[in-house]
């Protein structure tokens, strides 16, 4: 373009100078160049460039004094008078304060009909349980809103004088949970879960290639502790980063083989050696853990997932005495938020472990806790879930109280009934009974697989689920369901329940087999559809549940 296509266009340039903006404006030659400044803002000058007329338009002297004393006003006057600004004020109100109702009905919907399912159902997966009000709130609550990574004292992001309030709280009602000196033990409460937080201590305590061993996947152990596939696929990360071999349980009887265990270890020599599990209804001797760790110069980790509430309640033997790191998911027995936490040792170490400490005078200190800290953040995870660590602070609270330790006895008490009421039904349980609050029902004697047993109980409105068991050959079987106690027992069951329950679950079985036998394993799902015994026992539970109250929320 131009200067005479510039002119025509009315193309003006502008420029700012010593804070006073200066604007040429090109003029088309039949411009008229006489400008009255009695009826204009500005002064103008004009000049010529390349033979066109330029047109310099200065702010006049009042005008740019009255800008200057008035800035301040005209501006709150602008933003006053702004019609949008009322708009984006509404907006937020509008995104940010609707319920979920309004909000997301469709969602909420769905969640309706989960609770309606909560409630006329039978809850007996042993991993889950129910939580009170208070930790929902917790939960739902706006500290969800802030980024705190790093510990308290030591976040990478400011604003945490009262996150760091709440974990410190959340650290002394765990170690006072479990009767633990602050002087002995650290914890962390920061992991996601159980599965985080094991990773975390590998992560922390080992390099890339070292060896673990756990109780192996199908004899009770859980995945997170290095568990691989009889093909040799690696499932969990741990597996994947980590090289493990797994010790079995005694496939007579289903009770944990010590010795093999500990030939096991001997020969493998794990730098951490691992007990505890998510399957296994029996007592652990920590005792003769602590002997073989020892031996091998391993250290010792306990994961009580699903045995922590028991431990808590002094229901069962305790790890701590033994173990050099326990970890747990908070959610099981706890009845807490879903996820992990971590204890360790530390001060003093004056155990002498193998050849660990066998120079020098013996006395060494735990270094566990740099190590592990580090390991959950920035190794694994990033910013803590301060929601779920508030609601754990509260939950921890509730442990420490009598009526927890009666809700644990009742828990123990309400899974022994379960397995008497199913052994003098002809049942059988692996290990033939239960020290804890779960039981593992082997159903090959019926003919049936945990798989097909669970859908029946599913659409019976009976959740549980299926368990591999190790046959008497030794093989592995998915012929087993693992049942447990905490979340009727958090509904108010006791033993008399729990006895109708065993009842639920042997009607259950008996239709499965009927089904079976009538259209196979292939055509099973089939023969589920329109069944008249699944409507008539679904019936049954939904009237036996629904006379118990919820915990955390009305119907």
């Amino acid at each position: 373009m131009d200067l005479t296509q510039a002119a025509q266009s009315g193309l003006s340039l502008r420029f700012h100078s010593s804070s006073i903006p200066i604007q040429l404006q090109l003029l088309d030659q039949k411009q008229e160049t006489h400008i009255d400044n009695e009826e204009n803002q500005t002064e103008d000058e004009q000049f010529s460039i390349l033979g066109h007329q330029v047109c310099i338009k200065r702010p006049r002297d009042n005008s740019s004094q009255s800008s200057s004393s008035s800035s301040t006003t005209s501006s709150s006057k602008r933003v006053a008078m702004d019609p949008g600004l009322e708009s984006r004020r509404a907006m937020v109100r509008a995104w940010g304060n609707h319920r979920l109702p309004v909000a997301d009905p469709e969602i909420h919907e769905i969640m309706e009909k989960e609770k309606q399912r909560q409630f006329k159902g039978i809850e007996l997966i042993a991993s889950e349980n129910f939580v009170c009000r208070a930790v929902m709130e917790a939960l739902g609550s706006h500290l969800t809103n802030k980024y705190s990574e790093g510990l308290p004292g030591s976040r990478y992001y400011t604003g945490n004088q009262y996150i760091d309030q709440i974990e410190l709280i959340c650290w002394s009602r765990a170690l006072a949970a479990f009767g633990l000196d602050s002087d002995k033990w650290g914890v962390n409460v920061q992991p996601y879960s159980c599965t985080s937080a094991n990773f975390s201590v590998f992560t922390g305590l080992l390099l890339p290639g070292d060896r673990i061993m756990g109780l192996d996947s199908p004899s009770g152990g859980h995945l997170s502790h290095g568990y691989y596939t009889p093909g040799g696929k690696n499932v969990s990360a741990s597996s994947i980063f980590f090289e493990s071999l797994p010790y079995k349980v005694n496939p007579q009887t289903g009770y944990i083989d010590y010795d093999k265990m500990e030939e096991k270890a001997m020969d493998f020599r794990p730098k951490i050696l691992i007990c505890g599990g998510s399957s296994y209804p029996r007592e652990w001797d920590y005792a003769r853990f602590r002997q073989v760790a020892d031996k091998i110069g391993a250290v010792l980790m306990c994961d009580m997932a699903h045995i922590s509430g028991l431990v808590a309640a002094k229901e069962c033997v305790s790890p701590f005495e033994y173990c050099d790191i326990v970890t747990s998911t908070t959610h099981k027995s706890l009845r807490g938020p879903r996820g992990g936490i971590i204890f360790y040792r530390k001060g003093p170490k004056l155990r002498k472990q193998g050849m660990l400490l066998s120079h020098g005078d013996g006395i060494s200190h735990y270094d566990f806790e740099e190590k592990i800290n580090f390991a959950v953040h920035p190794s694994t995870q990033g910013g803590p879930h301060n929601n779920h660590i508030a609601a754990l602070a509260i939950a921890l609270k509730q442990v420490a109280t009598p009526e927890y330790k009666a809700y644990m006895q009742q828990v123990r008490k309400n899974a022994q009934a379960l397995a008497s009421a199913l052994l003098r039904r002809k049942c059988r349980l692996v290990t033939g009974g239960t020290d804890n609050h779960l039981l593992l029902w082997d159903l090959t004697t019926w003919g049936l697989t945990g798989k097909c047993y669970e859908k029946v109980c599913e659409m019976c409105h009976i959740t549980l689920n299926k368990s591999a068991i190790f046959g008497d050959n030794g093989a592995i079987c998915p012929g087993g369901v693992r049942i447990g106690a905490p979340a009727m027992t958090s509904r108010g069951c006791i033993e008399a329940d729990f006895e109708t329950i065993a009842d639920f679950l042997l009607k259950a079985a008996q239709i499965t087999t009927v089904v079976q036998r009538e259209h196979g394993k292939k055509d099973f799902l089939k023969g589920l559809h329109n069944n008249r015994d699944i409507v008539e026992l679904r019936n049954r539970v939904e009237i036996f549940a629904s006379q118990f109250a919820m915990p955390g929320f009305d119907i």
